[in-house]
């Protein structure tokens, strides 16, 4: 397919986002634009798993580098501060980035202007998640305003769409969806902690895990090692 995307998918490598690039892709028939943020994460190999996906749908992928360790705060840019093992409950846990997903937002809905994108996607949850503020509803509504009154195509009529269409879901259909729309997901990386091999002890980890487990679903990632 040759004609220029229309959609634009916030792709970390993981299993929401790999999902999220299926359905962007059912919605207008082509490849989406791929946009990656390389921040100084810890987990910095799913830079290599983003650009597997992406590679499987055929689309461009954009990198953009952001040094979120100038300023820390979070146990993913800050290698002071451990990676809490056996998941969170209650307080938003220390491996939430300081304003990532705003950011993220801001830098997609800018590229998606200049490259006359009409719908921005992100695979943000708040059923099956680590607390974080900016996965919520409310946050993605608040940037829906954003885009509306801060671009020029807002401003002109015609905002640009942010769709979070797994807001809603658990891990379990988000694998089921995975599933049903033939994403890649063995090619997808979860774990907080980079390295070879998932840690299988970090929120993420677990939230994966039981995802699959509820879904009734072996995890291809772990059982094509």
């Amino acid at each position: 397919m040759t004609d220029a995307p229309t959609d634009l998918v916030v792709l970390s490598g993981g299993l929401d986002s790999t999902v999220c690039m299926s359905l962007a892709v059912e919605a207008s028939g082509r490849p989406p634009l791929a946009l990656t943020f390389d921040y100084g994460q810890r987990h910095r190999t799913e830079l290599d798993h983003a650009a597997g996906v992406a590679g499987a749908f055929r689309s461009e992928h954009l990198v953009v580098s952001i040094d979120a360790t100038a300023w820390g705060g979070s146990a993913l840019t800050d290698p002071d501060i451990d990676v809490p093992a056996g998941g969170t409950e209650g307080d938003i846990p220390v491996t939430y980035v300081p304003a990532r997903n705003s950011i993220f937002l801001a830098v997609a809905l800018g590229v998606a202007e200049a490259r006359s994108i009409d719908a921005v996607w992100i695979g943000v949850n708040a059923v099956d998640y680590s607390g974080y503020p900016d996965c919520r509803p409310e946050f993605i509504e608040a940037f829906r305003g954003v885009a509306a009154t801060g671009q020029r195509r807002g401003v002109e009529g015609r905002p640009i769409e942010i769709r979070a269409p797994l807001i809603d879901c658990t891990k379990a259909d988000i694998v089921l969806a995975g599933i049903e729309h033939r994403s890649p997901l063995q090619l997808t990386w979860s774990c907080y902690n980079g390295g070879d091999h998932p840690c299988g002890h970090c929120d993420a980890c677990l939230l994966r895990a039981r995802g699959f487990a509820e879904a009734g679903v072996d995890d291809p990632a772990t059982t094509r090692r």
